[in-house]
Order: structure tokens, then sequence, then C-alpha cells
């Protein structure tokens, strides 16, 4: 792995490329000129170039050879895994960094449960191909009975930290290198016991690792690294799911009365009253399996419960699925989730307060608060090779990028 020297990690460190704009990728990269941005994001120091153009992600491998060539990046020389750990508000996670077969992917024993668009997966194929490099992970989730997940996090607390960064959020990243060939050996013993992975994040990051893998099998360079990508693996109890938020730009021509008329056709409706504005979702009044979400609407937060017996298909019981069928397509005529720009999405770890705020501001007419799916859904339905609906998900812990890289050669 090509990893950043043990000062500059808290320069180079950088968030994911797809969750940044092309200017605010620009103004990072202004500020701190060592940001990995300037890799994951080539787009944003070239304006006036279409972000899809060859001199785009040439650009990308120049940085890459620029940085290593300056000392800011080393190669570790000798194989290895490593521990990713990440300390923030919603807890410790703890997960093994390595490199997976691209036949797991291929074969299903890498599991995914979330649709790729095509746009997104050509435009990383391209950059790795270009950078030669896994420059970001994909974040994996394996069941686990415990033994496993309790190595992993002895390791952690005894091994020294190769890097550590204190992230503008208040989180805390650690690296650390497990190059003991008893550690590596117990690892992969207890490892070989795990028959599936399931991608949490990153199947974009997935696929076109795999989309690369083919092509240079096609055209017969494939030096052995090629056929693997990078993955950070967590125990299925050592990650957290947020509910993602939906925010509607307009209520349809009706009003709020009349809207909220129309929902309570399909949802029981009651005010929640006070509410804890820095938590990430709202506590339901009353326990049970019902399913339900939060409504913000009139500066007032409603709790609503699905009439009704669920679907037995779990993909059409998910509480986004009842919403988007029962509210958004039925009496917003939202048809397309993924396209329809009167629907924008907010990531579960922001403080109910955000949602307010942008409803308040008159940005958005209505803000539904979702509850978080349980993990053991998200496997259910990748063992069943079902797809769910876009936004459905916001996996904790988030990684950053340019901690460690796996170069392809």
């Amino acid at each position: 792995a090509v990893r950043p020297e043990r000062g500059a990690a808290s320069r180079v460190a950088a968030v994911p490329y797809d969750v940044v704009t092309t200017e605010e990728a620009a103004a990072i990269i202004r500020e701190n000129p060592m940001s990995f941005l300037r890799i994951s994001r080539p787009d944003a120091e070239l304006p006036d170039v279409p972000p899809h153009d060859d001199r785009v992600y040439a650009r990308a491998r120049e940085r890459f050879e620029e940085l290593r060539s300056a000392g800011v990046f080393r190669d570790d020389g000798t194989p290895g895994m490593y521990i990713y750990r990440v300390s923030s508000r919603a807890g410790t996670f703890t997960g093994l960094c390595c490199c997976l077969p691209v036949d797991d992917y291929e074969s299903g024993v890498i599991r995914r449960h979330e649709q790729t668009r095509y746009d997104k997966e050509e435009d990383r194929t391209r950059h790795i191909d270009a950078v030669n490099a896994n420059t970001g992970p994909v974040v994996l989730i394996y069941r686990d009975a415990g033994s496993l997940a309790r190595l992993i996090e002895g390791l952690a607390d005894t091994l020294p930290p190769e890097a550590e960064v204190r992230w503008r959020d208040g989180s805390f990243h650690q690296i650390f290198r497990v190059s003991d060939p008893g550690d590596l050996a117990r690892i992969e013993a207890l490892f070989s016991t795990v028959d599936r992975l399931y991608i949490a994040d990153g199947h974009h990051r997935a696929k076109s690792a795999v989309n690369v893998a083919h092509r240079r099998r096609q055209d017969g360079g494939l030096c052995g690294e090629d056929d693997r990508f990078m993955g950070v693996l967590f125990a299925d109890s050592g990650v957290r799911i947020h509910g993602y938020s939906r925010m509607v730009r307009d209520l349809g021509g009706r009003s709020a009365e009349e809207f909220m008329d129309a929902v309570s056709t399909s949802y029981g409706i009651a005010p929640c009253g006070p509410v804890d504005r820095s938590a990430f979702q709202i506590t339901p009044r009353q326990p049970g399996n019902g399913h339900l979400m939060h409504m913000y609407l009139g500066r007032t937060w409603y709790e609503c419960r699905a009439k009704g017996d669920p679907p037995s298909n779990p993909i059409s019981a998910l509480d986004v699925s009842v919403l988007q069928r029962e509210i958004l397509e039925r009496i917003l005529g939202i048809t397309d989730p993924r396209g329809d720009e009167r629907l924008q999405y907010l990531g579960g770890a922001r403080p109910i307060a955000d949602l307010e705020a942008m409803v308040d501001r008159g940005e958005y007419a209505v803000a539904f608060s979702m509850q978080p799916v349980r993990v053991e859904t998200v496997l259910s339905i990748a063992d069943e090779n079902g797809i769910m609906p876009p936004k459905s998900t916001w996996f904790e812990p988030k990684l950053l990028s340019g901690l460690i890289i796996h170069t392809l050669s």
C-alpha cells in the first residue's frame, strides 16, 4: 500500500470524492494544496475543461506522481493489512483494510444492495485506470460471531498508530499496520469462516474496480493487483445506520391543510410536541413495529404511522418505499426519486435542526425524517439479490480518502 508520511496525513486526508461539488473541492484545494482532492477530484483544478475529458484523468495521475516524488506518499514495500479506526459522536468503529478479489464480486460472495449509475461508474473506472490505483476504500460488512471483531479491536488497542487525523467534524481517524505473520495468519483463518461480504458504502468504487479488471483482462495487461480492490471490513455489530431524510420543494399546488388531509388517507398523524433538535432522528412517541416517519410542516413535527398491514415484500415494506409510494408519487407526483429536482436528500448524520432550518427558510415546503433501517434488513435484502430504493441508508463510519491507497502495479 501507499500511504502519506506520518506528518503529512492530516494535510493529505480528504472527504470522499462524491460528497463535495466541484466548487467546494476547488475551495478546499486553494486552502490546502496537499489535499487528496487534487487526486480524487482533478476536475476542480480544470474548470475550463469538460469534467470527463481525458485531460482531467491525466491530471489526477500527474498529481499523484508529483506527491509521491515529493516524498509526501511512501510505499510500505512489504504486504500487510491495516486497521482503520474512527471515533466520533456516533461511537467508535474499527475495521480491517485489505484487498478483495474481483472474482468474489462477480461470483456473489460480495453482495450489493444499491443500483449503480453508468455515468458515475464510468467516471471512477477511468479515474482508477488513469491513476492506476484504488484511491478510496469500499466499506463492507460481514456477519461476525464476535471472535474476528474482538481480534481486530485487540490489535488496534495494542499496535502503535501509523497515522492520526482529527477531522473538522470532530471525528478522530487512526491507521494501524498489521505486519506480524502470526497476526496476519489469525486474521486470515477467521476470515475463512466468513462466507459473504456486503457493500455498505462505495458501490460505484467497487463496480469501477471490477470494470478496470475486465478491461485489462481483455487487453492482456493484468499484473495481479488489478484483480483486487481495496475495502475496509466492519462487523455487522460495528456499523451504524441513520435514516436518509427527504425534502420536497413544494406541496404540488396544495395548501398545507389539503396536503395533511391527503397524507392522512395513508398515515395516522399526530403532533410530536417538543423534539431533541440535536438528535439525528426523532424518537417515536409510542413503541411498535408499525412503519413510521416524522414530517416537518408549518414549523411543527408530526409522527406519521402507516395504516394497514405492511407489504410482504421486504423492499416494498421499507419506510422509504411506503413514503415514495403513498406520498411522493401518489400525492406529489414524484415518479423519479433519482432525478426529480423537487426532491432532495439529506444524509442521516445531521441534526434535526438542519431539516427545520431549511424548511423554515423557505427552501423546502416539507421535510421527512426517516427512522434507520436495521443492518440485518439490509443484509437480508442483499442475500436475496434485492436492490433497495435510492438513499435508503446512511452508514457510519464515514472514512477519509488519502490515508491508504492500493496501487495496481
